[in-house]
Parts: C-alpha cells; structure tokens; sequence
C-alpha cells in the first residue's frame, strides 16, 4: 500500500502543477486545436494465495504453490480536436508497468535458477473521429506489451459505429494480436542424446539467473558448444471481430448485447507449464494449435430516481476445446451526495472443465493433448467489493482534480484460490 500511496501522490503533484497551465474555459466554444482534455492515473495492488500452480502441473505440496502479487501503474492522456467540417478527433495515450512476483516461477527451471518476479511494460494508442451530422464514428487503435522473458505482443484494431434514429448504437470492432511466445523450457525436458552417433546433437536449453536462455549443445553427452542469451520463441495469434448494439429503452432503462467471434492459432499453451502422467512421469503441457470462442455479453442499466442506479450484466462463454461458462454480475453505485458515491457490486461465475484438464498425476501417457491447468478446470467463483468516488464541482483540493475513486474487490474460487486487489483512480480534466 505504501508503493501506491507513493506513486499516486506523486503523480498528482507533476499533473497538479501540469494542469495548473490550463485555464478552464466554460463557454460552449469548441477548440479547433489539439488540446489536452484527460488525464487518467491509476494505481492498483493484487495480491493471491493459491496451489496447483500450472508452473508444476497442479502440485498440492509447496512446490505448487501460486501466491501471486502484482503492483500496477498507469497513466492515460486524452487530447481532443475539433475540425471544420465538425469533426471531433480524440486521441487516447496510455501507459502501463506492471511488477509483479509468483512463487512458482522460481520452478520454470528444475535447478531454480528463473527469477520469481518480473515487469510487463504495455503502452497504448487509440485515434477516433466522430462524423455529428452523419452520427458515425471511425477509430484505430494499436497495443503493445511484453515482458521480456516470456512473451512479446502486437496489438491491432480499428472500429466503426452508427448511431441510429430511435436513441441506439450499433457498433464493430475488428482486433488481432500477434504474439510470440519465448520457450523457456525446463531443462529436465531437454534431454541431452547419449547415443554412440557421433554426428547425433542435442541441444539444451537452459535459464540463467539472470533471466536469459543459454543454448548449450551436447555430442554423445559430452559439451560441444554453448550459446548466450539465446531465446527461441514461438507464434500466437488472436483474431476478434466484435459486434456491439446498444439501445435507450426509455428515460429510465439502456441495454446492450455484445457478441464476439474469436479465432486462435499457434503455440496456445505455455512450454515451462508441466503435467504430471498416472505412471509418474512428467511433460511439458501439450495443446491444440487452434482454438475458437464465443462469448455473448447482455447489459442493462435501471435508474432508480436520481440516485441509485442498477448495472446488471450477463455472459455465456463457449469454446471448440469443450469450455463452458456463464457469468453475472450486478453493480449498484448510490449517490449519497452531490459529490459523493458508493458502489458495492457482486459477481459470480461458474466455468466447466476443457476437455484437456485433467489435475496432477491423472493424465495418461496415450493422452493426445493434455494441461493440468486450472485456468481450465471445472470451477465456481465469487468476487465482491465496494467502490467509492468522490468528485465536488469545484475540484479535489485544485479545479483540475475532477474526482477520486478508490476500490477493492476480494475474489474467491472453489480451486482454493483467494486474491484482493485495491485501486485508486485520479482524473484530471
């Protein structure tokens, strides 16, 4: 908590005085030059106890255990300008740094040598310009993230709406994200040929304390060669076509139905997850290469006065590996003043298992695929919290501060798993 608090406060000084260049003007003039209208920070601390970590193909002892921390910041900008022919283009900058730790990375590598901790840096782009009088709007979009021991991604979007005559919104937003996957392999699984073939090679791959793959050769058991900082890596591609409608209902009732078709293809598991056979024997997880889903997202909002708002939302999951879920939620944030509310929520969730889970030791060698993954077990989940948000009209402290939200959530799922996460949310307009 110390971490956010340092952070949170920090930036609100360098964007205080930022925003202290701008003077606010509340006349209904529209600038017609690139102008900063946002600014977002947020800072958030996860925190799970966990077993069966995938790391160690669903082990219940300590070296399966999946205590995860994350501690996240980002920053989002929004500049706005508006063209002659009435068109108002908006660009979103953002910028997120995660740093987080897992205890069972410390057993990527059998000999122990894989840090247990790591940084996922994963910038942001967005551009969209909206037609008035034509009520259309067309964005791109782009996204990147990595982290540098384990995977590498591309992101790609562009969008298109209409607004329609009776106060609705039709909406499609086509996405692919390019992956590559670095295979860090535990070296118990790179065996080393002890053939009497001198000509016969093999190659071991192996992590080094300090994060890098060294790719050492073998003859006849014997080594060869040695490679630094080698890092082979494999493809993972995802392909989303999103449709979207929203529609008011009447003064006190909007809803919305969203429904996705996603297409996935190349290396889909992860190389240092191991899987442990019924005879004793372990492997590394082996998955389909192509993987088809289909979520269906239905929400509606009920305005209970000025007051008290309801957002329920609801979601059907279903998948080519045999993957099943439904989720329901239900928000209700509360105004118990003009600048002060409250937002308790409560979601569940309930998934079947992939067909290609099994838990530790359950798996048969004669299996074609096989994960003890319990991403993709059969479970039940619950997560509850409160929001709380706090934006006078005349600022928190400056005008420029506009609002102050802090939240926190705690997560339960019937694999024994147990996270809270809190967050802090400034805005600056």
């Amino acid at each position: 908590m110390k971490k956010i608090c340092l952070t949170v406060v920090g930036m609100y000084i360098m964007f205080l005085h930022a925003f202290s260049q701008f003077s606010n003007d509340t006349s209904a003039y529209k600038s017609k030059t690139l102008k900063l209208d946002e600014v977002n920070i947020i800072s958030s601390y996860y925190s799970q106890k966990a077993d069966k970590s995938a790391v160690m193909g669903g082990r219940t002892d300590s070296k399966g255990i999946g205590d995860v921390t994350d501690f996240a910041n980002g920053i989002d900008l929004r500049f706005v300008k508006w063209g002659n022919d009435k068109r108002k283009n908006t660009f979103d900058g953002g910028l997120g740094i995660d740093y987080h730790t897992a205890a069972s990375q410390a057993y990527v590598d059998s000999n122990g040598h894989a840090r247990n901790y790591g940084t996922r840096i994963y910038p942001t782009f967005d551009w969209t310009t909206e037609n008035e009088s034509k009520r259309t709007s067309f964005g791109l979009g782009a996204y990147y993230s990595a982290e540098r021991h384990f995977y590498h991604s591309l992101g790609l979007n562009t969008s298109f709406s209409k607004k329609t005559n009776h106060n609705g919104e039709f909406g499609v937003k086509l996405s692919t994200y390019l992956d590559r996957i670095k295979m860090i392999i535990p070296s118990e699984f790179s065996s080393v040929d002890s053939a009497n073939n001198s000509s016969s090679d093999s190659i071991v791959y192996v992590t080094t304390a300090s994060g890098h793959v060294t790719e050492i050769i073998y003859r006849n058991g014997q080594q060869i060669g040695k490679s630094k900082n080698t890092t082979p890596s494999k493809p993972r591609n995802t392909f989303t076509a999103e449709f979207s409608f929203s529609q008011v209902i009447n003064q006190r009732m909007q809803g919305s139905i969203v429904v996705d078709l996603v297409e996935q293809n190349g290396y889909l598991g992860l190389p240092f997850h191991r899987v442990y056979f019924n005879n004793g024997k372990d492997t590394i997880e082996n998955l389909p290469s192509q993987r088809f889903k289909l979520p269906i997202g239905l929400r509606l909002n009920y305005f209970l006065g000025d007051n008290v708002i309801l957002r329920s939302y609801y979601r059907f999951y279903i998948d080519n590996w045999g993957l099943k879920s439904n989720t329901v939620s239900l928000e209700v944030p509360i105004k118990l003043s003009p600048f002060f509310s409250v937002s308790p929520f409560y979601r569940y969730y309930q998934q079947t298992a992939a067909k290609y889970f099994a838990p530790y030791a359950v798996h048969s060698p004669d299996d074609q695929y096989y994960t003890s993954n319990y991403a993709l077990a059969a479970f039940t989940s619950q997560s509850f919290g409160v929001g709380l948000r706090i934006a006078p009209p005349k600022g928190i402290l400056t005008q420029n501060l506009k609002s102050l939200e802090v939240r926190y959530a705690h997560y339960t799922q019937t694999t024994d798993l147990v996270s809270n996460v809190i967050s802090v949310d400034l805005s600056f307009r």
